[in-house]
């Protein structure tokens, strides 16, 4: 990485460059006397009190003190994604916000504030695509207040990591005590390689099984029962996973009769999207193509109603599901955050 002008190392990056891509260089493990240099690229989004933090496309924010600033610059946006299907992050979180609906919903501007009954995240937090027709201190006020009516904490879904993401609304969050609580991956694969592996057969996979994976247009107890995010299903869950343009589930059946599942799964058709969800195995039969089986199958019935391309959600530290993404075509697109107001209503 080349920091030099004219022969010497220079920092040539400030606090009004919050918002650009920038790489730097820092000095760490000095005072221990075993310093070494460190670079970092990606988005500046805060430079505060002698600190600055730069976001990376993984999605982790690292934070470096100005002092150990070795070297600074503004770089290029970074070069277009080639893997997977081409979109911008607007049309990916509006397109699985539609997979994903909640029960409840009001706008605040171009804010959509979105209720399920506490089931999830996702379907319980602001999508903040636009501009809520308030200045921000007053939007993020009203927010809290909705939820606090629902008897829920505030939560703002905020991605980053794309051309024109929302770092600066990252920033801004932060510098008002808004918490960081979990960092997810958008991935973006083509639909046909998926529809189309060599998987194993459920029904050699599994000794006993009556039959491969099976779809259907609703959910039952059973698959409910493998369901992992909800013990005692309330209301707002069957709700929220029939929720769609068009939604179909996918059930391997389990080894005995009266067990759970082996193996279910979620695909929600969105035009040419196929959204994949609730892919979940019985933790005793992993490793054994259950999950690429369900995903093959729902891929096929989302090829015939005329989707070419796929996107998932899945937990940066979920490393085992993002193997297994990899194995099957999946890039990463951007990162999304969801952060949560202060408890004690400060802003």
């Amino acid at each position: 990485m080349e920091f030099t002008t004219g022969g010497r190392l220079e920092v040539a990056i400030t606090a009004a460059d919050v918002g650009k891509r920038v790489s730097v260089r820092s000095l760490t493990g000095a005072a221990a006397g075993a310093g070494k240099f460190t670079d970092t690229v990606g988005m500046l989004t805060s430079w505060d009190s002698g600190v600055l933090c730069i976001e990376r496309r993984t999605g982790e924010a690292v934070r470096i003190v100005e002092s150990t600033l070795v070297a600074g610059k503004v770089v290029p946006p970074a070069p277009a994604r080639r893997r997977g299907p081409s979109a911008s992050w607007q049309e990916l979180d509006r397109i699985a916000a539609r997979g994903w609906p909640p029960v409840e919903s009001e706008r605040l501007g171009e804010w959509e504030l979105r209720w399920a009954g506490g089931f999830t995240r996702r379907a319980n937090s602001v999508l903040p695509l636009g501009d809520p027709g308030l200045p921000l201190d007053d939007a993020l006020e009203r927010v809290t207040e909705w939820y606090a009516q629902r008897n829920l904490p505030a939560y703002m879904q905020v991605s980053t990591g794309a051309k024109g993401s929302q770092e600066q609304l990252a920033a801004e969050l932060e510098a008002r005590g808004w918490t960081l609580e979990v960092t997810a991956l958008i991935r973006v694969a083509a639909l046909a390689p998926i529809a189309d592996p060599e998987v194993p057969d459920p029904r050699r996979t599994l000794p006993g099984a009556a039959s491969p994976v099976a779809l259907s247009r609703t959910i039952d107890d059973a698959w409910l029962a493998r369901y992992q995010r909800s013990a005692e299903p309330a209301p707002e869950v069957r709700d929220v996973l029939g929720g769609g343009p068009s939604v179909w589930f996918a059930t391997v059946p389990g080894t005995e009769a009266g067990e759970p599942p082996a193996a279910i799964g979620r695909c929600v058709v969105d035009g040419r999207w196929a959204g994949f969800m609730a892919i979940e195995v019985d933790p005793a039969l992993r490793r054994q193509g259950l999950a690429s089986a369900v995903m093959t199958a729902l891929a096929r019935k989302a090829l015939d109603e005329g989707a070419s391309a796929a996107y998932l959600q899945v937990e940066t530290d979920n490393e085992g599901a993002g193997a297994l993404y990899d194995g099957m075509g999946f890039s990463a697109h951007h990162a999304y955050h969801h952060f949560r107001a202060p408890e004690d209503g400060t802003r």
